[in-house]
């Protein structure tokens, strides 16, 4: 009886196995960018450095989406990411203000959605001025967009991911749906869901990795890892590296116009 009980506390008290990429692979996991050209670029080099300077590794960088809103730079952001994808092995995920963005060529009551969530911005980014863009109404500024908009980003947007799962990750937008297993999510939840998701504290069976909803700092809840810093609000762009079983942190950070570069959780 006495072995019994010890076997119970034994197990009870075992730590939990840490969750791992596969072997001899990295991720640079990035946080919302939100039109913050600036900070992704800083953060781009710093990226590019700390992977030239590492060990030998399969590489990945995924974007958790929403490039577009908000910053004053978004079609500069996808150019950049269009750009990076180019040259290296990158995953791109479907934000819910790429859904916004592209729905908005077709559908006027979203297009009124989009502007006043971050859209205006977005379309200023491609050369209208703020006073043309308010002289237009809802369906002259549609016909605007299919203008002003390179077919080959829409293309690219379209062509988003909606997860990518490594190891005992997975990477979505938003969160996911704590009822349904990780191969039975909806596009809807992936994209928009926040407290059903947040609230959730148990464990799931991989750790989800997501932006969408912005924390002071990474918040790191176990089973959980919020990465959207608030890049447009608080000039502070993170990215996630997930190494073996090790989580560390690469941010650009601006400070009163200087974007300086900040490591944490062990890289040197």
């Amino acid at each position: 009886m006495l072995n019994s009980i010890r076997q119970i506390f034994r197990r009870a008290s075992a730590p939990a196995k840490l969750a791992t990429v596969p072997e001899g692979e990295r991720y640079y996991v990035v946080g919302d960018v939100h039109g913050r050209l600036d900070l992704f670029d800083a953060l781009r080099r710093a990226i590019e450095t700390h992977d030239g300077a590492s060990p030998a590794s399969r590489s990945t960088v995924v974007l958790l989406g929403d490039l577009v809103d908000r910053g004053p730079q978004s079609a500069g952001v996808i150019a950049a990411a269009r750009e990076w994808q180019s040259r290296r092995p990158l995953r791109c995920l479907a934000g819910n203000h790429e859904e916004m963005f592209l729905d908005s060529f077709e559908d006027k009551d979203v297009l009124r959605h989009f502007l006043k969530h971050g859209g205006r911005e977005t379309i200023m980014s491609y050369g209208i001025s703020r006073k043309d863009l308010d002289a237009l109404t809802l369906g002259e500024l549609q016909d605007e967009l299919v203008r002003l908009i390179p077919q080959d980003d829409r293309a690219f947007l379209q062509s988003l991911d909606e997860m990518v799962i490594a190891g005992d990750y997975v990477f979505v937008h938003a969160g996911v749906d704590p009822s349904r297993p990780i191969e039975d999510q909806n596009r809807n939840d992936l994209l928009w869901i926040r407290e059903r998701f947040l609230r959730h504290v148990d464990p799931l069976s991989h750790v989800v990795v997501h932006g969408h909803t912005i924390f002071e700092d990474v918040e790191d809840r176990g089973h959980r890892i919020g990465i959207d810093t608030g890049a447009f609000r608080t000039g502070v762009l993170t990215a996630l590296v997930l190494e073996g079983a090790e989580r560390r942190y690469i941010q650009a950070v601006d400070a009163d116009g200087t974007i300086t570069i900040r490591y944490t959780g062990g890289i040197s």
